[in-house]
């Protein structure tokens, strides 16, 4: 039988609740368990209410719990709020200075106290991880040896202390212990914990991508920081911008110049970045973005989820042009669709961009160790030996399929202009009118070859008679709320999408027609429904929508499917 155990660390800013959770993770991680680590937190240094929520399983899960089967509070305030959503059996380990023992299945433990006996007051989540570890049955050794590992660059001092806090925390639970009970025998099962920032990063990288432009934007940042470890070791150059502007030119500059890069930002920082979008548009120049979604409008919430800039991004800059758009939703997917929107940007010389999420970017994941560099990456880069006559280069030359040769400035003998302006096939500004619709019908007349390159979305029972539609982040959770629905006897399936523009209107039309669909969003507009209705002529039923900043839960879209169906 599957144990299946959600653990919820909840207290205020700068008590160390995301160490908690990290620890917890690679404690569990390291046992050969499964995790789901959710960080929920205030845009504050101090105070307010944060949380990590971890899932723990003995087989994978790749979606965050929601009822809670242990609850440790920091603060009194953590307790009150949750009390609602504490399973039957669950335990609580309340941090209390006055009242210690245990009581109703409420453990109070004076963790600051036992910090300071440790020999520091810092130390009071290591005291905290001990405890839940030890209700857990875990054995101390295994965090024993993991805070070793942690603090071995510090030196024994630091080691000391933190291990001296975690036995007093591990010492305080006593005998005490949950009733579901895991097998704790360390193992490697050569699984990584990783979240969607490390992937997309790792994609990167797996590309080739060698330049990296950004300005700090939660949450995009951890793309940006997850490169700094390979600086000495690859071939590579990372600038921190004056600002998204800049970011976004100096990514172009660097493609010119035939160099593969990335920035990464948040809305408002794509917001900035759309006249950027156009140049690349218009001088033909391969520019990848991620937009790392954050609820709006202006700064909005910037800690917390949304997938809310769908609309946006397919429109964004002015005139039209082709873009690809992709939205991963899993680490994995994440590191192989930035792989592909740096082939197919090269390939088309078209922006790509990449949209995540707070959710997808920051939430910790145990994946299969599955990723994988491709040895001999394809170049669209054409050379004066591919060229009858390179003095007769033309950089927008007319072609059937409206890709031209690209060459790159300064590497043999053809000329190579550009323009953010209009021009004619050879680069140069023209005002030209028949020009300027030939030049238009050469960009967009990639769009054919390009819809071919799309992958379809992926279908869970398909022929159920009623689909739950969503897109990037949202997969993994709808694939568990469709399985609990259809083990209520509810006729349910799914339709996943990954890959969204340019999208095929005629098959997208064959997958959802003839049948009653869902969406599931995390917008107060139903982004990607209106999508669907613009190009293929088909109507959404219902709509299960959340716009509060929070992450979706299974319980949350089986309570409103259910309601809609009935």
């Amino acid at each position: 039988m599957t144990i299946d155990i959600t653990v919820k660390i909840g207290g205020e800013a700068g008590q160390g609740i995301q160490t908690i959770g990290t620890l917890l993770s690679q404690v569990c991680h390291g046992a050969g368990l499964f995790i789901f680590s959710v960080d929920d937190f205030e845009s504050r240094i101090r105070g307010g209410h944060s949380f990590n929520l971890l899932r723990i399983s003995d087989e994978p899960v790749k979606a965050p719990g929601n009822g809670l089967d242990i609850l440790v509070a920091l603060d009194q305030r953590t307790l009150s709020l949750n009390r609602d959503n504490l399973a039957q059996d669950a335990m609580v380990i309340l941090n209390s200075d006055t009242d210690v023992g245990f009581k109703e299945n409420i453990l109070s433990i004076p963790l600051k106290g036992l910090a300071k006996e440790a020999g520091g007051a810092i130390t009071a989540n290591t005291v905290a991880a001990g405890a839940i570890l030890s209700i857990l049955g875990a054995p101390y050794k295994i965090l024993e040896n993991l805070l070793k590992n942690r603090f071995a660059a510090k030196g024994e001092k630091i080691i000391n202390l933190n291990t001296t806090a975690a036995k007093k925390g591990y010492g305080a639970a006593g005998e005490i212990r949950f009733s579901k009970k895991f097998s704790w025998t360390p193992q490697d099962t050569g699984a990584v914990i990783i979240n969607g920032s490390r992937a997309i990063a790792m994609g990167a990288l797996a590309s080739d991508c060698r330049f990296f432009s950004f300005y700090p934007m939660s949450p995009a940042t951890g793309i940006m920081t997850s490169v700094v470890p390979f600086m000495d070791k690859l071939p590579i150059v990372m600038e921190q911008a004056e600002d998204e502007i800049a970011a976004v030119n100096m990514a172009i500059g660097a493609s010119f110049a035939g160099v593969r890069s990335l920035t990464a930002t948040s809305g408002g920082g794509f917001c900035l970045m759309t006249e950027g979008l156009g140049l690349a548009a218009i001088s033909e120049t391969p520019l990848v973005i991620v937009n790392a979604q954050r609820p709006g409008p202006a700064t909005g919430l910037p800690t917390r989820t949304a997938q809310a800039d769908l609309l946006f991004v397919l429109n964004a800059s002015q005139d039209s042009f082709p873009r690809f758009v992709f939205a991963p939703g899993s680490p994995m997917e994440a590191f192989e669709l930035t792989k592909k929107a740096f082939a197919l940007s090269e390939k088309y010389q078209v922006p790509a961009i990449v949209l995540t999420d707070q959710f997808l970017n920051n939430s910790q994941v145990t994946q299969e160790n599955t990723f994988v560099v491709d040895e001999n990456l394809p170049t669209f880069i054409c050379h004066d030996d591919d060229m009858t006559d390179p003095g007769q280069y033309m950089r927008y030359c007319f072609t059937q399929d409206g890709i031209s040769p690209r060459a790159i400035p300064g590497r043999g003998k053809a000329i190579v202009r550009a323009t953010g302006n209009e021009h004619n096939e050879a680069g140069q500004i023209s005002e030209d009118a028949e020009n300027k619709i030939a030049m238009s019908k050469k960009r967009n007349g990639k769009c054919k070859a390009m819809i071919q390159e799309m992958d379809l979305p992926r279908v869970l029972h398909g022929d159920s008679n009623t689909l739950l539609v969503g897109w990037g982040s949202s997969r993994e959770i709808i694939i568990e709320a469709c399985t609990a629905l259809r083990q209520k006897g509810k006729d349910v399936g799914a339709v996943l999408i990954k890959e969204i523009w340019p999208l095929d209107r005629d098959r997208w039309r064959d997958i959802l027609k003839d049948r009653t669909f869902i969406m599931v969003e995390q917008n107060s507009n139903c982004q990607m429904g209106q999508i669907i209705s613009r190009e293929t002529g088909l109507f959404y039923h219902g709509a299960v929508l959340k716009d509060d900043g929070r992450p979706l839960y299974p319980e949350y879209i089986i309570e409103k499917t259910t309601q809609i169906m009935e």
